[in-house]
């Protein structure tokens, strides 16, 4: 099996980029530039929103 790079935010922008430049394009159409989008949003631990208080409790704050 091959080596897997994971997707980041620039290598995203960048399918997205070409996406928009040419909208009748494989990548725009198979969307891909969203899967990739959305898996840069996964890769990334600082593109997270993360809530501390897991138990949701209000007065915990």
């Amino acid at each position: 099996m091959g080596r897997e790079t994971p997707m980041d935010r620039e290598a995203a922008d960048r399918i997205g980029a070409a996406a928009e430049q040419d909208p009748q394009s494989a990548t725009a159409v198979s969307g891909f530039d969203e899967r990739a989008d959305a898996a840069a949003e996964r890769n990334d631990p600082g593109s997270h929103d993360y809530d501390d208080d897991q138990d949701d409790d209000p007065d915990d704050n």
